[in-house]
């Protein structure tokens, strides 16, 4: 496993007078190790150590099954058996001085602590809106949880508010999941994720099964967003080429490990692993020579 290098470019947009930039830690992960208790058991996050940095987007790449949703869920202590978290240390720092111990979260004080301090944008969040209740419902439920003191008047402004910060008319508040498009769906899952104005933001595949010019609309919103709100962001996904736009640090996962972390910039220009390497190679240029190609029953031929 290659050791991890210091990203050579600041990863922080936050800056101190004079220009300094400031590396704040917002979550921390120690030795996170996550299993699966089946016959035979499944070690799906090995010894894992990360952390995020406020105000920085750090994506967390790897195929399929390597183990990067099951450690978001383990960062959001959203684990549920057969998973189990085995050893390490989650700790998120609060913008107030407090560092709060997540493993140690239950009852009252994890539910105070979800949303609020960090949400999630979960993987297939197309279909994550309860079908037979309105957008209004679902985000008057949020504000009913967590802030119990806001009056109805109070709900329907934000909830207005948190449309249009996400490109979505306010008019639509009312409307049910089945009216909206992909895209908007989307949308409007990310405004749920916004509407406590968490500090952490875990994006699990969030443009998956959208359209690419969808994708690139949805990408540059959670830019903005991120601009705007100054909060962290985890993207997960196992399109490096999409992370290398968007990430301030990117982590390369394989077999529940992480094998590079460093700054887009070094994982595009010298990547250390092998595994990185591969997953850069993996995607066919756009500007490279013509390739060949074999029909059912046909000779090889150049691409027209």
């Amino acid at each position: 496993m290659s050791s991890t290098r210091e990203p050579e470019r600041e990863p922080v947009v936050t800056r101190a007078p004079g220009g300094t930039p400031v590396l704040t830690p917002v979550l921390t992960a120690k030795n996170v190790s996550i299993e699966y208790e089946v016959t035979p058991v499944v070690h799906a996050v090995k010894d894992v150590s990360l952390t995020l940095h406020r105000g920085e987007i750090l994506g967390l790449a790897g195929e399929s099954g390597c183990g990067k949703t099951t450690f978001a869920y383990g960062l959001n202590k959203l684990l549920k058996p057969p998973a189990l978290m085995r050893s390490g240390e989650i700790t998120f720092h609060d913008k107030n001085g407090e560092d709060i111990d997540v493993v140690g979260l239950d009852g009252e004080r994890l539910r105070a602590f979800r949303w609020d301090k960090i949400s999630m944008v979960f993987q297939g969040a197309m279909n994550s809106l309860n079908p037979v209740i309105s957008v209004k419902a679902q985000l008057y439920d949020i504000f009913s949880t967590h802030r119990p003191g806001m009056s109805t008047k109070e709900k329907k402004a934000a909830s207005e508010e948190l449309l249009r910060t996400v490109g979505v008319d306010p008019a639509r508040l009312g409307s049910y999941a089945h009216e909206f498009s992909g895209g908007m769906r989307q949308r409007v899952m990310i405004a749920m994720a916004l509407a406590l104005r968490p500090q952490v933001m875990i994006m699990d595949e969030p443009t998956t099964a959208l359209d690419v010019v969808v994708q690139r609309g949805i990408l540059r919103e959670i830019m903005r967003l991120r601009e705007q709100f100054d909060f962290a962001v985890v993207f997960i996904t196992h399109d490096l080429p999409m992370l290398l736009e968007i990430s301030d640090r990117i982590a390369v996962m394989r077999a529940g490990e992480i094998v590079e972390l460093d700054s887009a910039e070094n994982i595009y220009t010298n990547p250390q692993h092998e595994y990185t390497r591969k997953l850069l190679s993996s995607f066919p240029s756009l500007t490279g020579d013509r390739g060949a190609f074999v029909r059912t029953g046909e000779q090889s031929g150049e691409v027209a």
